[in-house]
């Protein structure tokens, strides 16, 4: 890292940005065990985000606390890759070191590493519901592997149920694991529109938009 230190902060940010942009080619690697469905860490991150945002107005929590420990959760497999709950058995990675390289220079260490540390202190209300947002996630994707016919996921999802530590997370995550995960797009519109796309007009004035 002894390079790193020459180049001036707008540069870092530059680095900082590219880095970023590689969790979009990092895939998560537990679903090589599941046999069905993929991701990369930046799918994953975007939505852990949501959720985040979601559980924080639940618990009328600190929004934007949950949500910035949410986003920046993973940054680290940006060097790190994932590490999966079979790799994790027998390897070790340096995620906060790994992280320190990734801000060092960009002038956001100060600004990012707290909310790092908060979540992995797990202490806050803000970061349980950060931590059950992580785990909400992979929960709606083995529901919807379960809804498309994996026969494992269901017992994988048992198991990511009982690692939720809020009520708030436990609550939504049990109405998830009844969804049927193509509810919202299947069942809105009149069987009509399925067979012969009408059934629609004079629900909505903008119809067409």
């Amino acid at each position: 890292m002894k390079n790193i230190k020459s180049r001036d902060r707008m540069t870092r940010l530059a680095d900082f940005l590219f880095e970023v942009g590689m969790l979009k080619k990092t895939p998560r690697t537990g679903y090589q065990f599941l046999g069905t469905g993929s991701e990369s860490v930046a799918d994953h991150s975007y939505r852990v985000a949501v959720l985040g945002y979601v559980l924080a107005d639940m618990a009328e929590a600190d929004m934007a606390r949950t949500v910035f420990m949410c986003l920046f959760h993973d940054l680290h497999e940006a060097r790190t890759a994932d590490f999966n709950y079979v790799n994790q058995m027998y390897n070790k990675s340096s995620r906060n070191k790994a992280l320190r390289h990734t801000l060092a220079g960009t002038g956001l260490e100060n600004k990012i590493f707290p909310h790092w540390e908060e979540l992995e202190k797990s202490e806050s209300i803000e970061s349980l519901l950060a931590q059950d947002a992580d785990q909400i996630d992979f929960i709606l994707n083995l529901k919807e592997e379960h809804d498309m016919g994996n026969p494992y996921a269901e017992s994988w999802m048992e198991s990511a149920l009982k690692r939720l530590r809020t009520e708030q997370g436990k609550a939504l995550a049990a109405t998830i694991s009844k969804t049927d995960h193509k509810d919202w797009w299947y069942i809105g519109p009149p069987a009509s529109w399925w067979e012969n796309r009408e059934g629609l007009e004079g629900e909505n004035e903008n119809k067409d938009d």
